[in-house]
C-alpha cells in the first residue's frame, strides 16, 4: 500500500519577499509548513545576505520550476567602494583596502555602458555553489583552496547607476541567468581602481514575476497564525504562470489522453508555424509541456500528472 503524503495537495506558485539573513532553503521550508503543502521547491537560490523576490513552487508546479531557472532577473545592488572581501560581499573577510578616487558620474556611467553592458565574460567566484570534481567551490574556499575557473559569457541587458555618493554606489542590473552580481560589482570596482564589494542585494524581478507582487514572510506568518493555512491560498498563483511565455496547443480529448500517457500527438491546427516548447491544454485544462517539431508533432517532456502518479 502506498503511503499517504503528508500535507495538502496544493499546486501553484507563491511569490515571497525573502528577508535578510534567511537561506533560500529555510524560507522554502517555512513556506511549505505555512501552507501545509505536500511538496515545495524554489526556482533559484538567493544568498543569505540577499533579499527580495523568491518564487516558490508548490505541488505539481515543482515539475515546471526549471522553466523559470532559465529566466532573466533584475537586482538592485548596493556596493562599498575601496574595500574588497574574499566572498565579494559584506559577509567575507576584508582582503584589501584602497583609497577611492574622485569619481565623475558621467565617466562612471560611460564605463558601465562600454565595459559592463551587453555580453561580458565573468569568472565565477570561489564562494559559489558551482561544483568541481563533485565538490562545491565554496566548500573548497572554506578549506583555504583556490582553483582555476574558466570565464563564462553572461548578458547584462541594462546597468543603471542609481546613486554615487562617497564610497557607496547603487546599481540596477537586468541580467541573464548565471550572472554573479558579486563578481560584476567586484569587476567594476577593479575597473575604477579601488575595488568594491556588495553590502546589500535585492532581487526585484525574476522572469515575468515582480517584487511588487510578492508577500513578506512575516505577513504570511501573521496571516497563517490568525486565520489558518487556507487563508494563504488567495496569494497562490496558478501553475501556468510559470509558462506564460510558451504558446498553447489545444488538444482534443483523444489527443489529451495520448499526450498524458507520454505519447507524441499530431494533426492539430496551428495559427502559425511553431517549433520548440509549448503548453498542451484541453478544454481549458493544462496538461503539461511538450516539444514541437515538424516530424514528431508534440512530444511530451513534462506532464502535470504522469500515468504512474
Amino acid at each position: 500500500m502506498a503511503r499517504r503524503k503528508k500535507g495538502r495537495p496544493l499546486d501553484g506558485v507563491i511569490l515571497v519577499d525573502k528577508p535578510d539573513g534567511w537561506s533560500s532553503n529555510a524560507v522554502l521550508q517555512k513556506v511549505r509548513w505555512l501552507f501545509q503543502a505536500q511538496k515545495a521547491g524554489h526556482t533559484g537560490a538567493l544568498d543569505p545576505l540577499a533579499t527580495g523576490l523568491l518564487p516558490i513552487c508548490l505541488g505539481e508546479a515543482t515539475k515546471f520550476s526549471r522553466f523559470l531557472l532559465d529566466a532573466d532577473k533584475a537586482y538592485r545592488a548596493t556596493a562599498r567602494l575601496g574595500v574588497t572581501t574574499d566572498t565579494l560581499d559584506a559577509e567575507g573577510e576584508v582582503t584589501q583596502t584602497r583609497p577611492v578616487p574622485e569619481l565623475n558620474r558621467d565617466a562612471v556611467e560611460r564605463l558601465l555602458a562600454e565595459r559592463f553592458t551587453g555580453t561580458i565574460e565573468q569568472v565565477p567566484p570561489m564562494y559559489s555553489a558551482l561544483k568541481r570534481d563533485g565538490q562545491k567551490l565554496y566548500d573548497l574556499a572554506r578549506q583555504g583552496k583556490t582553483i582555476e575557473r574558466e570565464a563564462r559569457p553572461v548578458q547584462i541587458f541594462s546597468l543603471t547607476l542609481v546613486e554615487l555618493v562617497g564610497d557607496e554606489m547603487v546599481l540596477d542590473v537586468h541580467c541573464s541567468k548565471g550572472t554573479y552580481i558579486r563578481t560584476l560589482v567586484g569587476d567594476i570596482g577593479e575597473a575604477l581602481g579601488c575595488g568594491a564589494h556588495i553590502t546589500a542585494l535585492r532581487r526585484t524581478r525574476h522572469g515575468r514575476f515582480d517584487l511588487r507582487d510578492a508577500q513578506r514572510l512575516d505577513t504570511l506568518i501573521e496571516r497563517q497564525e490568525a486565520q489558518g493555512h487556507e487563508a494563504l491560498d488567495e496569494w497562490l498563483l496558478p501553475l501556468s504562470s510559470l509558462l506564460v511565455d510558451l504558446p498553447q496547443i489545444e488538444l482534443s480529448e483523444a489527443q489529451a489522453r495520448r499526450f498524458c500517457h507520454g505519447n507524441p500527438v499530431s494533426h492539430f491546427t496551428l495559427s502559425q508555424p511553431l517549433t520548440g516548447l509549448a503548453q498542451a491544454v484541453c478544454d481549458g485544462r493544462f496538461l503539461g509541456v511538450g516539444e514541437l517539431s515538424d516530424d514528431a508533432g508534440l512530444q511530451p517532456i513534462r506532464l502535470v500528472v504522469s500515468p504512474s502518479d
